[in-house]
């Protein structure tokens, strides 16, 4: 026996052999530890008989980072404690949990001001007291998906819309803990330990250093998910945020709280065509500033779809009816201190967009939550639409999923990479649908195959699309991370020298080459699953 908590795989265990990428793997062993010990005793039984190990949480990733390729499966989904609070040097509270905690659960108890303070020492509870008095606080990261995990969310340093303002989980992580994949455990505390130029040693808990040569490689300059976090006089912590379950296993971690904004409206603008909604974009960013937390789009097909569910579907009668002559949508988040200042801010808003070709009589403005929940409703309501039209096509023809870029740009290129994204897709002749992070140029292409052929053409255009956006300074990956699908593109960005760094560093920390087989720049074997 390997270990008493770890299962041999079954039928039973079938859903945890996919993650939201709709790519399938396979495994012959699972297991769901509860506490930072049980992880490490299953860790080091795997890895001393040789086991593949996969890190899952919540399995909502979307470049199958999360799908096993063999092995043993390790799903942190029973890692769901809250275990402290303490207030950082800037005054900000500092939640430390396990994994496991699913955001939307979170975002609950942050509210609500109610957490589980089962355990925790006095230090903590008195923390805690002065965090139910204070304003509210919020956890800023917002992926679409809030069944998110934490951890999950932590290893592709995700994102969501209001990572125009706040930027990725990146910024939002204080400490963890972290089991190496030989079974030696870090504390790492932001502000603690750093590299020297490219060189970083790490201690861990029980006296063992560990040295690593770190890739040679420029990160560029925009917003970025693409392989590990790497810099002059780094901060350790930040290597292993992003780094795609293939460096270790998070078992506790901080999260930084802010202040929630005193308001907080939003307003949808509507345009004729896409031009007009990029020159909108690029505008403004620079008037309204810290004001702003987002700006997202919805391209005229993505918009469509919504039209097409609100009339045949009931789940989605509550969507807001669209004028048929609205081109396409940009929506804009304001986060202020007082009404005055976000009427000023709605004002401009408004200015700028007649500035461009649009009407400001064509918006939907949200102040309530009430209005907040349908816009945002309507935001997440594209991405679940596709999904469900993309399943229905899979019935019919198994190699059909959906393909969807997750590339961005410097400013300077959001012009002219939107026009290489209709010009291609039109040359092509592929049925798509355009949203996403216009804010952060970047914005996410979701190409439809309706056949084997549409899914092979488009995954030849998106590499080349690698190809341009390197050019562009650009990052083939910013908020999913790389996982399995956009291995090809990682390499396509770096080139095969700084893989080779990077597959070197992956060695320091994990000799057998056990941990995340498949992610990030592996290879994928022929006739597999991915």
């Amino acid at each position: 026996m390997l270990h008493p908590n770890i299962h041999p795989y079954t039928d039973d265990y079938a859903e945890y052999l996919k993650d939201e990428s709709r790519t399938v793997g396979q495994c012959t062993y699972v297991a769901f530890p509860r506490t930072h010990e049980e992880a490490r005793e299953i860790m080091k039984a795997a890895y001393t008989e040789g086991l593949p190990i996969t890190i899952q949480g919540g399995r909502t990733g979307l470049a199958a980072g999360a799908v096993p390729q063999d092995g043993l499966i390790l799903n942190t989904s029973k890692m769901d404690r809250l275990l402290g609070m303490r207030r950082d040097s800037n005054g900000f509270y500092c939640l430390r949990l396990q994994p496991g905690v699913i955001l939307s659960r979170l975002r609950k108890d942050i509210e609500s001001k109610r957490l589980n303070t089962s355990g925790w020492d006095e230090d903590s509870l008195a923390v805690y007291a002065d965090f139910t008095r204070d304003r509210e606080q919020f956890f800023t990261p917002d992926p679409t998906e809030t069944s998110a995990l934490i951890g999950g969310m932590t290893a592709c340093n995700a994102s969501g819309a209001r990572s125009y303002k706040y930027g990725p989980v990146r910024g939002h992580i204080a400490s963890m803990k972290v089991i190496l994949p030989t079974g030696h455990s870090l504390s790492l505390t932001r502000g603690t330990t750093f590299a020297k130029g490219r060189h970083l040693e790490l201690t861990c808990e029980d006296g063992h250093v560990l040295p690593l040569d770190l890739p040679t490689f420029q990160m560029p300059d925009t917003k970025n998910a693409s392989g590990y976090y790497i810099h002059d006089d780094m901060d350790a912590i930040d290597l292993f945020i992003g780094s795609d379950g293939t460096l270790g296993l998070m078992t506790e971690l901080e999260i930084i709280l802010r202040p929630l904004p005193a308001v907080i409206w939003g307003t949808t603008c509507f345009f004729t065509d896409e031009a007009q909604a990029v020159a909108f974009v690029e505008a403004i960013r620079p008037i309204l500033g810290d004001a702003a937390a987002s700006f997202e789009y919805f391209d005229p097909n993505a918009l469509q779809i919504l039209r097409s569910q609100r009339r045949g579907n009931p789940a989605f009668s509550s969507l807001p009816p669209i004028d048929p002559t609205f081109g396409c949508a940009v929506y804009v988040e304001l986060h202020c201190e007082s009404e005055q200042e976000a009427y000023d801010r709605l004002m401009v808003v408004g200015d700028i967009m007649a500035a461009c070709g649009g009407d400001p009589n064509h918006t939907w403005v949200a102040r309530s939550s009430a209005d907040k929940d349908k816009l945002q409703f309507f935001r997440h309501a594209v991405p679940e639409s596709v999904n469900m039209l993309i399943d229905q096509r899979k019935k019919i023809d198994p190699i059909i999923t959906k393909l969807g870029s997750d590339m961005s740009v410097p400013d300077q290129y959001l012009s002219a990479v939107t026009e290489m994204y209709r010009r291609d897709l039109a040359a092509e002749g592929l049925e798509y649908a355009t949203w996403g992070h216009i804010g952060d140029n970047h914005l996410h292409v979701n190409v439809l195959p309706r056949n084997g052929e549409d899914y092979r053409r488009g995954k030849a255009m998106f590499a080349r699309w690698a190809e341009v956006i390197t050019c562009m300074g650009g990052a083939v990956s910013a908020e999913h991370g790389v996982g399995k699908l956009k291995a090809p593109f990682l390499t396509i960005m770096y080139g095969e020298q700084h893989i080779d760094e990077m597959r070197a560093l992956k060695q320091a920390v994990d000799p057998k080459g056990l941990y995340g087989i498949g992610n990030m720049f592996s290879a994928v074997p022929k006739g597999g699953n991915f």
